[in-house]
């Protein structure tokens, strides 16, 4: 399976730094976008740059030449982990000005898995509608919010959930996390 993921500047960058590693370790071939915001959000969380993450092949957010920014090109999924409001608005709005946000519209337009792991609390409603708008032009919005019936003992253990139920989407189990087994 080949995937674009988006990582944008909301915070909760480890999310998508460790959905990469682990997409990789699942045997994905992985195309990585990073926003401006993004790269100043991994580097005060992480203090590391995009080019840090080994395995991917790395775009730059302007280059709307990629590949996959034409629906011709056919990549299956694409994950934008974390996804910003600024970056969820201008897609609701079918706003396509540079790679990320280019290719969530082709996701879109070509009926392809594209999944929002939008960050932000409290949300607005204009945050509300435009996770709306998404959802029903094809989109899946996965807030990062975190379940304690696996009985979570780590910070790691919490983002393994939340990175499970994005595989979850694309119809991978990558065994991240206990299911909920009832009882």
């Amino acid at each position: 399976m080949e995937l674009v993921v988006g990582i944008t500047g909301a915070s909760g960058a480890v999310l998508g730094v460790k959905f990469v590693e682990k997409a990789l370790d699942l045997g994905f071939k992985v195309n990585l976008v990073v926003s401006e915001w993004g790269e100043k959000t991994l580097k005060a969380e992480a203090s590391m740059s995009s080019r840090d993450i080994k395995g991917v092949k790395n775009f730059d957010n302007s280059d709307l030449m990629a590949p996959f920014s034409s629906g011709s090109y056919p990549f299956d999924a694409m994950v934008v982990i974390p996804c910003s409001m600024n970056t969820l608005s201008m897609i609701a709005g079918g706003i396509s000005n540079d790679l990320i946000t280019r290719t969530a519209s082709v996701a879109l337009k070509e009926g392809r898995k594209l999944v929002l792991v939008v960050r932000e609390t409290p949300l607005s409603l204009i945050h509300i509608e435009n996770m709306a708008r998404v959802s029903r032009a094809g989109g899946i919005i996965l807030p990062p919010v975190m379940a304690f019936y696996h009985k979570p003992k780590t910070v790691e253990d919490m983002i393994n959930y939340v990175i499970g139920k994005v595989f979850d989407q694309l119809g991978v189990d990558s065994k991240l996390y206990r299911r909920w087994g009832g009882g």
